[in-house]
């Protein structure tokens, strides 16, 4: 297989890019997820069916605590004071610790649950159609604060940790800083070694109840004379000489009961026995505690759209207009089916790929980062739906639509902003058949740079070697010719969703033959079409929603027999995901469309006019980002704080002891 490194006409920076990015996410796994194999044209069923399930005595204990929970936020949560006063109580802390909200993955022998994936998810999802700001609290703590240490941490630091966080500490994931968000690998935090301890200085940004925490999982990276010093994850604690929480919080939009700190490491002294997993692997420390983030991210995301969704809906229902209710206009009721349609769509994606993090799949990157996307993105536009059906009076505070509509557009920036998700889901999820094309290329066409003799002499070797002819051949048909390769197979649906499958079948074929096609068209410039990449991705996207919406409704056929015409919630859900595919399947042909009629070249045009303008603006008119790289760095607008409330954080620094 050929390596994307290689391609003809890459500039340096891309081809750092990837050896980057290769070495962030490891060796590429012996069998590929669900989502790869899309690009390939096939549909592996055994990903998708049976649609996962949870063990029967743990799905007894988990609604045993939805119920606790739900009471708890039903009667007592103070969700309204929370954004109002932007801020979470310590005594709410308290409750969800002694609830076990804030514990239910960490093991049993250490003070929790021992709960799995989905069961987690389904409590996030519950608090988050109460409180966007405690599911985000909750998730941060559980999902990347101390997963670190549940993943990576040996059996002294878990049993030396995991029993407080589990019962009475908060964690936070330090890895966002002034100028690192989606750039992960551009960490400036750096450690210098000194003996047995690692001595960090830096900065860290958006560290999500760091002001709160107990322990912090930090992302630095070897300062070597070099350059060449890989990032590590180490556990330090707040009351570390060295450590201070500048900043507690920052007023914001939404989800304003959480608190962000932002934290400075003065030479801050880590013994070497706070060193979480391998030195120099600490980006694959953070992108596995990333994989479960994305899941819960997700979780709370869906129950706000839910509860929207049953706001919005009976709200249609009971507002009249014109001498009849909203929900008589079929505007609205497109409103209220493309609602319950993401809906299903969104609950079917986040369970299939908490369900692979259950059964531990090799190979779920691509798809918690497609979750992410499919759900913050879906999430959000039923939400906007819900807002639009309730109209002024979905703008009013005492109604939490309005809530849910601020705490949701977060969604689709952390995490991995959706558009670097794109761009992501696109590339690892066809790297594998874009290497094949490649190296079919190398085998078989002439390079430039190749004299006719050296040409001729390959490709009459070549083109006798089986094993490169039959990956040539077929391929060849297809790009130069549009043959397309026959169907893939679904064999395990039920027979009356058959039409429904084989109409995933026949877009599944064209995804990967387009994927060929335009990677012939733009070669090496591929690498910069965002735009292109984005039109691949969301394709991907419906592809694997439609699949797990396919199972998740099989599923539930099966479940509910006979007795279904009777259960208005399944029959609501049965037809919305008959919808679903309608819509999926729109979206697919509008995307497949634009690769040909675009409007790519004018865009671009126009976005270099306004760069130009905006270059010859005066930069104090604006708020330039603190640590720019460009000669405009501290010359822009100072922006006002007057009326914000402000969190400060510690005013002094302790000294250094010298000690663990």
């Amino acid at each position: 297989m050929a390596d994307l490194k290689n391609l003809k006409g890459i500039s340096e920076a891309d081809k750092k890019l990837l050896a980057e990015a290769e070495e962030w996410l490891g060796a590429e796994p012996a069998k590929m997820g669900p989502v790869k194999n899309l690009f390939w044209g096939k549909i592996k069923e055994d990903f998708y069916f049976p649609y996962p399930k949870v063990e029967a005595r743990e799905q007894a204990e988990c609604d045993q605590l939805l119920a606790k929970l739900d009471e708890y936020l039903r009667n007592e949560h103070p969700a309204i004071l929370i954004d109002q006063e932007q801020e979470i109580p310590r005594w709410v802390i308290d409750r969800l610790f002694s609830l076990g909200a804030l514990g239910m993955t960490i093991p049993k022998e250490y003070g929790g649950l021992g709960m799995g994936i989905t069961s987690y998810n389904r409590v996030l999802e519950l608090i988050g159609s109460y409180c966007g700001s405690t599911a985000v609290m909750v998730s941060a703590h559980q999902s990347i604060g101390c997963k670190a240490v549940m993943l990576y941490g040996t059996a002294e630091q878990k049993k030396q940790w995991l029993p407080h966080l589990a019962k009475d500490w908060l964690s936070a994931f330090c890895l966002s800083e002034p100028n690192v968000g989606c750039d992960a690998g551009g960490q400036e935090t750096y450690f210098v070694k000194d003996g047995d301890y690692y001595v960090i200085h830096g900065e860290k940004k958006w560290a999500t109840s760091g002001a709160l925490s107990g322990l912090f999982t930090v992302m630095a990276r070897e300062k070597r004379e070099d350059g060449k010093g890989k990032i590590s994850a180490l556990v330090c604690h707040p009351d570390m000489p060295g450590v201070e929480i500048y900043q507690k919080n920052r007023s914001k939009c939404g989800i304003r009961g959480t608190w962000q700190a932002r934290i400075r490491f003065h030479g801050v002294r880590v013994h070497k026995d706070h060193l979480l997993g391998q030195e120099g692997r600490g980006l694959q420390v953070a992108l596995s505690c990333l994989n479960y983030g994305r899941c819960t991210l997700s979780a709370g995301m869906l129950g706000g759209a839910r509860r929207a969704r049953d706001q919005a809906t009976k709200w249609a229902t009971t507002r009249f207009q014109f001498g009849a209710p909203l929900a008589s206009k079929e505007l609205v009721r497109k409103r209220i089916a493309h609602m319950a349609a993401l809906d299903y769509a969104m609950d079917s994606v986040l369970y299939m790929t908490t369900g692979m993090l259950d059964r531990k799949d090799d190979d779920i990157q691509v798809e918690t980062a497609l979750c992410k996307v499919f759900c913050s993105e879906m999430g959000w536009r039923v939400v906007n739906d819900a807002l639009q059906i309730m109209g002024g009076e979905s703008y009013m505070t005492e109604n939490e639509v309005e809530r849910i509509f601020r705490d949701s557009r977060i969604n689709l920036i952390v995490e991995g902003a959706n558009e670097v998700m794109q761009s992501y889901i696109f590339g690892y999820g066809g790297k594998q058949l874009a290497e094949q094309m490649l190296g079919v290329k190398n085998a078989l066409m002439k390079d430039p740079e190749e004299s006719l003799g050296a040409f001729i002499a390959k490709a009459i070797k070549n083109g006798l070697n089986p094993r490169i002819m039959k990956i040539a051949i077929p391929l060849g048909l297809e790009v130069f010719f549009g043959v397309r390769r026959p169907l893939p197979t679904i064999t395990k649906v039920s027979p009356s969703l058959r039409p429904y499958a084989d109409r995933l079948s026949a877009l599944t074929r064209e995804l990967s033959y387009q994927f060929k096609v335009m990677s012939k068209r733009y070669d090496v410039k591929m690498l910069d079409r965002q735009a292109v990449q984005a039109r691949m991705a969301d394709v991907a996207m419906y592809l694997h929603a439609w699949g797990c919406t396919l199972a998740k409704l099989d599923a539930d056929l099966k479940s509910h027999g006979s007795n279904g015409a009777a259960d208005l919630e399944f029959q609501r859900d049965k037809i919305a995901a008959m919808h679903f595919f309608d819509i999926a399947e729109v979206e697919i042909h509008t995307r497949f469309r634009e690769l040909y009629e675009n409007a790519d070249e004018t865009m671009l045009a126009a976005a270099d006019a306004a760069l130009k303008l905006i270059e010859q603006t005066p930069p104090d008119a604006f708020v330039i980002p603190e640590r720019s790289p460009t000669a405009q760095r501290g010359k822009g607008r100072v922006p006002k704080q007057e009326g914000i409330k402000q969190f400060p954080g510690t005013p002094t620094v302790k000294e250094h002891a010298g000690t663990r």
